[in-house]
């Protein structure tokens, strides 16, 4: 049955696309299109046609289905149905509600007219996937819409409305109610004007939207982009084929985007961001958890704890409109934590981002108390409490004799045991880890730990959940420090050693962050707290008394340097500026302790710097893996672009390590291991990992 359905109303021939969700441009609508487009052609009887999708989409581009698939290289190719549209001897309408994205909206652009709903988002989102428009966007959209604001569609990949769409002169008109009725009116109007068939392709582009002329517009539009989007080659050249459409004629442009078009997609920057819009999407599919799952209700929320993760949880609720209960022991901690709620809020309103309005009714939604019994009601309670397993038991001893039947009890533990944490309690099947990252009204990753008897409807309510407040569920099985923890810890491990051999923490930082981190391991160690490490190590040292440390970590914490809440860390800051500064109190901390271990330091390249640390974190993943605590290895690059500020052109750990070619990361680990100062232990590969390497495969194969 063909996707794209066809029927007449009078002279007029109604083509709807019916490919859902959102009608991608797969095959079978590629061909019904074309087909249809023929069909209305031959008939006599036809004088115009109108194109058109669903309330929800006129097509939201290409169908992500067919990506990596034969049929996405198939005929007809987008290229091809816009050339026969386009080409038409008769009219064609594009008719566009909810939005039309990517290759719709150039399959609109190929259209004579185009008429809308109040409200459509129209984008050119491709350079999100390291992309940019090929077929077409970038050479018609500008002579649409002018140079300017195109460009920065194209560049931003940020949508806009059909109103504001309007003004631009992309709509001929917009259409309350009936859209596909006013649409069929409007096209009956172009055939009684005399059937005119305007092609954007025959246009200029406006000289007004390239203020100051196309040498000076373009010049400094390319400084721009290039301050903006380091790493990211799309964006520069989606400013090429805006540039080709101002000062070339239509159909160089268009061999200008498609050279363009085919350097990106070949691209490792292209793959990485392919890579990670497939794997986020992954990331909600449990293999034995079926999408029916039921899920418990979710109408009111309790938080235990009103620091900064217990403050920034709740707001994660309210934002969305779930009332949340918040508990605290004391008053003083209560008031202010609700106090600091408000300001974040008011802070937000103050640069224009929410309204007075939106404030009071976020506040409205948190009910104080200093009381458990206030929260039995709540339907989910998130305790963020100290990091402490006898603090955790306390909490979720009186959780479960305090809560009703059926609540589910989350721990936001970064590290501790959830199956120990669940025994506290007669209903392990209702107890689950929710861990949330710092902010945790900012930061879009939560981890969500699955006990040994988490129940299967807890798991899959807490990943809906999770899509609700506008996070990237990714579950994660119970070890300690769960995925993301327990790799970034052999990442700090492998930070101190290269400490030990000459290495400053600002040049280790810096290496990383050229490289693709927001922030080096010592500059997140100064913000998140030494101390905070420093508590976890002391803990490692008696479970584990065999493994390595460098010990310069516990030196600087021993002078009383937690980070940037002391105003000396790792480096040193000034009050009310968190700008760090290289310390040399710690310069000659590390010079007495290399003294003390004999060694001679040495000159370590960028390179080094950043695959001692980053393979430290391919290999633990590669062990997460084995373990089964780590669900595929596209989660775990899920859990570091999201969580820990890698940048998304990187593609994640693990697919980095596939860029490289496994038995590639080998050979570098073993030539780290035959460092005299090296461990060897650290360097020997993760049994599954050693496994891929010797048969050619990789992770995420």
């Amino acid at each position: 049955m063909s996707q794209a359905h066809y029927r007449t109303d009078g002279a007029i021939a109604v083509i709807t696309m019916d490919n859902p969700p959102v009608n991608g441009l797969g095959l079978e609508l590629r061909i019904g299109i074309r087909d249809s487009i023929a069909r209305a052609m031959a008939d006599a009887a036809v004088q115009a046609v109108v194109l058109t999708g669903t309330a929800r989409a006129f097509s939201g581009g290409a169908d992500i289905r067919e990506f990596n698939t034969p049929k996405a290289d198939a005929s007809p190719h987008l290229l091809e149905v816009i050339d026969v549209i386009e080409n038409a001897a008769k009219p064609v309408v594009a008719a566009i509600a909810g939005l039309a994205l990517g290759g719709g909206n150039e399959l609109a652009l190929g259209c004579h007219y185009r008429v809308g709903s109040p409200g459509t988002q129209i984008g050119l989102p491709e350079v999100n996937l390291g992309l940019l428009p090929g077929a077409g966007g970038t050479q018609r959209l500008p002579r649409l819409i002018g140079a300017a604001k195109a460009l920065d569609m194209i560049v931003s990949g940020a949508p806009i409305r059909a109103e504001e769409a309007a003004k631009l002169g992309y709509f001929d008109r917009l259409i309350d109610g009936d859209l596909v009725a006013g649409a069929i009116a409007f096209a009956r109007e172009v055939v009684a004007s005399g059937a005119a068939r305007p092609r954007v392709r025959d246009r200029s582009v406006d000289a007004a939207s390239v203020p100051g002329g196309p040498q000076a517009f373009f010049d400094a539009a390319r400084a721009q982009v290039a301050k903006a989007y380091v790493g990211y080659p799309a964006p520069m050249k989606c400013l090429e084929c805006v540039e080709a459409a101002v000062k070339k004629p239509f159909d160089e442009g268009m061999k200008v985007e498609h050279m363009l078009f085919g350097e990106l997609i070949d691209s490792i920057t292209s793959k990485a961001l392919r890579h990670a819009f497939f794997a986020e999407r992954a990331a909600s599919k449990i293999p034995d958890v079926p999408e029916d799952t039921p899920q418990r209700p979710i109408k009111g929320a309790a938080v235990i704890g009103a620091g900064t993760m217990g403050g920034g949880i709740t707001m994660n609720f309210i934002n969305v409109g779930i009332p949340v209960t918040l508990l605290e022991m004391k008053q003083e901690a209560l008031d202010r934590g609700v106090a600091t709620i408000r300001r974040n809020y008011e802070n937000t309103a103050k640069k224009g981002r929410m309204t007075q309005e939106e404030v009071e009714q976020r506040m409205a939604l948190i009910t104080p108390t200093l009381s458990y019994a206030d929260i039995a009601q709540a339907d989910i309670v998130v305790e963020a409490v100290f990091e402490d397993m006898n603090v955790k038991q306390k909490v979720f001893e009186t959780l479960d004799t305090t809560m009703k039947p059926g609540a589910i009890l989350a721990s936001n533990t970064s590290t501790l045991d959830v199956d120990r944490i669940a025994a506290f309690t007669q209903r392990p099947q209702d107890v689950i880890g929710t861990h949330f990252f710092s902010p945790a009204n900012v930061m879009r990753l939560l981890e969500i730990v699955r006990g040994a008897k988490t129940g299967k409807d807890v798991l899959a309510t807490t990943m809906a959940l999770s899509k609700r407040i506008r996070k990237v569920g990714v579950v994660a099985g119970v070890c300690d420090g769960f995925i993301g923890n327990r790799m970034i810890e052999q990442y700090s491990r492998q930070a101190g050693f290269l400490l030990e051999e000459g290495c400053s923490p600002q040049q280790v930082d810096a290496a990383v962050e050229r490289w693709g981190f927001s922030m080096g391991p010592f500059r997140m160690a100064d913000l998140a707290g030494n101390d905070v490490g420093w508590y976890i190590r002391k803990r490692r040292y008696l479970e584990k008394p065999d493994l390595r440390y460098s010990k310069t970590a516990d030196l600087v914490c021993e002078l009383g340097r937690y980070g940037q809440k002391t105003s000396a860390g790792w480096y040193d800051y000034k009050p009310g500026d968190r700008t760090a500064y290289p310390s040399p109190v710690v310069e000659d901390l590390l010079t007495k302790e290399r003294d003390r271990l004999g060694i001679t330091p040495r000159k370590v390249s960028d390179e080094e710097i950043v695959n001692r640390l980053v393979l430290a974190l391919v290999n633990e993943g590669a062990q997460l893996l084995d373990e089964g605590i780590a669900l595929r290895a596209s989660d775990i690059d899920i859990i570091y672009l999201t969580g820990y500020g890698l940048a998304r052109f990187r593609g994640g750990p693990m697919f980095y390590a596939d860029s490289l070619g496994l038995p590639q990361v080998v050979r570098i680990m073993q030539g780290f291991a035959a460092n005299p100062n090296a461990d060897p232990d650290f360097w020997k590969p993760a049994p599954l990992l050693a496994r891929l390497a010797a048969e050619g495969r990789s992770f995420n194969g």
